[in-house]
């Protein structure tokens, strides 16, 4: 299926910032001229703008012409997507390389995470994610037992793990996530190549299956000058505050 318009347009003004040929601080050419490279009406191009203000890539509203604000990409997460599948979503290639997967008891965080009983037999994994070929986020996970066994039949290194999942009949159905700072630890930056206590971003992500047993617990860090997050919110007109704010 042919992508959108609108779509080849966020990604062509993604690729040019992602090569330098508008830095940080640089004004994006103006709707007329889009218009005119594109041979679109205004629509589309604004739709793409729309895109690439959501994702914290530029600013600049009506009135405003929109600027470099972030040379960071940002992850969605208000879909379930995995992170091989967003980053070919963007033009961009995915990579990984795994340091670890084992069979391990569940300590009480693990225990936590998971909702299982502490000493539980559980599949820890831990990986490095590339995004063209340069450190972009450390992914500890930890899986139910029956579901991680299946992960000692997958080359870890070959692609996405969900994917993979999905096609031995696992069901991924919802993920909740927790997303805050914390400071590299000795594994984070001998891994993401940075210093000791340099801030990363980090998502802690719960995924259940279509019964709601929970399947993993995620404790990934990111570092923000690669990839930042993004979520897209639509008002509730239902509440009574959201009524009263509204024109």
């Amino acid at each position: 299926m042919a992508q959108a318009l609108h779509v080849k347009i966020a990604q062509d003004l993604r690729d040019r910032v992602r090569r330098g040929e508008l830095p940080l601080g640089a004004a994006l050419p103006s709707e007329s001229q889009l218009c005119a490279q594109w041979k679109s009406s205004r629509g589309p191009v604004r739709q793409a703008l729309a895109t690439l203000r959501a994702e914290g890539l530029i600013t600049g509203g009506p009135g405003k012409p929109p600027v470099v604000c972030s040379t960071a990409v940002g992850q969605p997460f208000d879909t379930l997507l995995s992170y091989s599948a967003w980053a070919h979503s963007i033009g961009r290639t995915p990579g990984q390389h795994t340091l670890e997967l084992s069979l391990r008891k569940a300590d009480e965080h693990a225990a936590a995470g998971l909702h299982v009983d502490v000493g539980s037999t559980v599949v820890q994994f831990l990986r490095l994610r590339l995004l063209d070929g340069a450190p972009s986020m450390l992914e500890r996970a930890t899986f139910v037992e029956r579901v991680g066994r299946l992960l000692f039949d997958f080359d870890c290194d070959s692609g996405s793990i969900w994917a993979y999942l999905q096609s031995r009949g696992v069901k991924l159905a919802t993920a909740s996530h927790t997303i805050d700072a914390v400071g590299a630890d000795p594994v984070d930056a001998a891994n993401l190549q940075v210093p000791e206590g340099t801030p990363l971003l980090r998502q802690r992500r719960t995924t259940r299956g279509v019964d709601g047993e929970v399947i993993e617990f995620h404790d990934d860090r990111y570092l923000p000058a690669v990839i930042t997050f993004t979520l897209e919110n639509t008002l509730d007109t239902r509440t009574p505050l959201a009524r009263n704010a509204t024109p």
